[in-house]
This record gives C-alpha cells, sequence and structure tokens, in this order.
C-alpha cells in the first residue's frame, strides 16, 4: 500500500476471531487503517485474546501497512463518583494497553468521562490524575500504546467536550506525552462546534490546535450525524449524508493538522456496505497528489 499523508480506514468488525474477521473486512472496505475493540464494547469482562489471532492479525496489517488502534470499552469514566466504576476503568484501559502490545496497536482510545453530578466536580479531575499517571508511565516505559482521550458529545457533566475543555484535561496529568487526542467530528458538532459552516471545521481544528498543542492529534473518527449541531446526541450517519455534510469534510481532510493523522470512519454499515463508501469519499477529499 502506498503511503499517505491521511490513511483512511474503518472500525473493524472481529466477531469470530481478530484476524479472520478483520483481516477481510479490512480488504473489502480499502481500510489504511484499522480500529478494533478488544474487549465487549459494553462489558467489563476482559477476554485474554488468542494468540495465534494476534499474531496473525499483527502480521497481517504489517504487511498491508495498516496502523491498528483500539477503542476501549464504552462504559470507562474516570471520573466516575462511584469508586467500582473508576476502578474497572482503571483496570479496563490497562488491559487494552496490553492488548494493544499484543496486536502492535498504536494506541488505545477512551472517553474523557464525566463527573456525573455537581458534587462530584472537583473530585473528578484528580480521578482521572490519580488513575491516568501509573498507565501513561507504565506504557511509556515499554514503548507501549499512547492513551488517546476521546471528547465526548455533551451532556452528563462531561470532563471534555469542546475542544477547549482538553486543556484542564491535559493539565491535570501535567500534559504527560504519552497522552494523545482522538478528535470525533460527530461528538464536537454535538458539543456545539459548527462544523457545517464554512470554514468551521478548520476553525475548531484551530483551536484543537491551539488548546492541546501541535503534536498530540493522533487519531480522528470521521463520522456525519443524524442530529442538530449542538444537540448532545452521538448519533452517527454515513458521510455526506448527515447534519455535518461533505464540504466539513474536505476542510477536515485538508487541513494541517492532520497531516500524518490516520481517520477512522464508526459510521452506520451493513457488512461492510457503508465504510467503502464512506472511505471511498475520504479518500477522493484529500489533498490533491495523494494515493487513493
Amino acid at each position: 500500500m502506498t503511503a499517505v499523508d491521511r490513511p483512511v480506514g474503518s472500525h473493524t468488525p472481529t466477531a469470530g476471531g481478530l484476524a479472520k474477521a478483520a483481516l477481510p473486512y479490512l480488504d473489502a472496505t480499502g481500510s489504511e487503517v484499522a480500529q478494533v475493540y478488544v474487549s465487549n464494547s459494553r462489558g467489563w469482562a476482559l477476554p485474554p485474546g488468542d494468540p495465534a489471532q494476534d499474531a496473525l492479525f499483527r502480521d497481517g496489517c504489517a504487511a498491508r501497512g495498516i496502523a491498528v488502534y483500539i477503542h476501549a470499552a464504552l462504559l470507562v469514566n474516570l471520573g466516575s463518583p462511584t469508586p467500582e466504576t473508576v476502578t474497572r476503568s482503571a483496570q479496563t484501559l490497562e488491559h487494552a494497553l496490553r492488548r494493544g502490545r499484543a496486536i502492535g496497536a498504536r494506541g488505545v482510545v477512551f472517553h474523557a468521562g464525566s463527573s456525573v453530578d455537581a458534587a462530584h466536580d472537583g473530585a473528578a479531575l484528580r480521578q482521572v490524575r490519580e488513575a491516568l499517571l501509573p498507565l501513561l508511565d507504565a506504557t511509556a516505559a515499554d514503548d507501549g500504546p499512547m492513551l488517546l482521550v476521546e471528547p465526548t458529545a455533551g451532556g452528563g457533566r462531561s470532563l471534555a467536550s469542546r475542544v477547549e475543555q482538553l486543556g484542564p484535561y491535559l493539565d491535570a496529568v501535567d500534559r504527560h506525552p504519552g497522552l494523545g487526542v482522538c478528535f470525533d467530528t460527530c461528538h464536537a458538532w454535538a458539543a456545539g462546534h459548527d462544523l457545517a459552516v464554512e470554514g468551521g471545521m478548520t476553525a475548531t481544528l484551530d483551536t484543537l490546535v491551539a488548546t492541546i498543542g501541535a503534536d498530540r492529534l493522533r487519531l480522528v473518527h470521521a463520522n456525519d450525524s443524524k442530529d442538530l449541531c449542538g444537540s448532545t446526541r452521538d448519533r452517527h450517519e454515513n458521510i455526506g449524508k448527515g447534519t455535518i455534510g461533505e464540504p466539513a469534510f474536505a476542510e477536515l481532510m485538508t487541513h494541517p493538522a492532520t497531516v500524518g493523522v490516520p481517520v477512522v470512519v464508526e459510521t452506520p454499515t451493513e457488512r461492510h456496505v457503508g465504510h467503502d463508501a464512506d472511505i471511498a469519499v475520504l479518500k477522493r477529499l484529500r489533498q490533491p497528489g495523494e494515493a487513493g
């Protein structure tokens, strides 16, 4: 596969075996990057994985030139007022980092989380610090995957939904070099960033870089939305078919901040129908001269 500045790929199914399910899907969709779950997306169980499938998947992605990312379970919330949730969240991230080393993943995405109620606002970021710093130190020392915080769609006392809120989040862990950022277009739109207006995506990415620095954006989730700007609803739509619209994604795919940053679609799909079309659209929108 020819190297490109903004490789585009898919959140990839793994049911039936990591390599057995994912590699054919990546080929069918024309993916240049893969994102997978390594545990139940809505549960706390932490399966050990299959070493044979891990090796086949790792080697198959390497042979195709495909970078791999893990999305941690959606239950993860390091800011929760419930101690058990915080403990399980940290354990889930540690598991994902360990599984990431086994499959050659570059990063582990997790949601920024929420304090849930106003009385817990003051403690939430302290909990983030206490939970994340040991994980960040350990994965950095082992040259393992980065942790990538993903701002949420807003609502429910989110710790980071608008991109400006990533500043205090990063400050809570002393801007540790092991913590990167995953930017999700549907989340940003739901949180009130008007990406659809001309220049809106550009302005949001400019603000993101000003907040986090020039080298901390490591992954993009490119998803259109079924809902209006500021809805705080995270309902994905296929690229150009939703309320954000294709012009915003053209700005995304040509912005200097996304050079070298992989782009993953998490859009509605039936088998690979949907992801292959969305991947093709984003490849078309890349800067002229890039391979598609």
